[in-house]
């Protein structure tokens, strides 16, 4: 399965959100996902095994508990592939930084003029 596949589904992208906050026990994000999306154990355990088997989750037994984190390594690959797809976004997000410092800059500088003279 390719990565965007694994990541195409809105139930694992919350997971793997969850996950990006650190280790935590299967049953905990398993409470988390079944209140938000309304779906059963199982199913979110199903979930889990396609992220850890897809390579995007590691999982390690603590007792009776399993306790799932995020590899980054199919994310860098992720990463990697949008490289191409960047300028389509950059561009947009540098206008729009733009955009917001001359707004600031305006709004100081009608902030200013609106002060009484002995304060300025």
């Amino acid at each position: 399965m390719h990565a965007l596949d694994i990541l195409g589904d809105p139930v694992r992208r919350r997971i793997l959100e969850l996950l990006a906050d650190g280790e935590q026990a299967a049953g905990d994000v398993g409470a988390v996902i079944q209140h938000e999306f309304w779906i059963s154990q199982p199913a979110v355990s199903q979930h889990l095994r396609v992220l850890r088997d897809s390579g995007f989750a590691t999982v390690r037994p603590d007792g009776a508990r399993r306790l799932y984190a995020v590899d980054p390594a199919p994310l860098q690959a992720v990463d990697e592939w949008l490289e191409p797809y960047r300028r389509f976004w950059d561009q947009r997000l540098d206008a729009l930084g733009t955009e917001l410092a001359r707004g600031r800059r305006e709004r100081r500088a009608t902030m200013s003029k609106q002060q009484p003279k002995g304060t300025r």
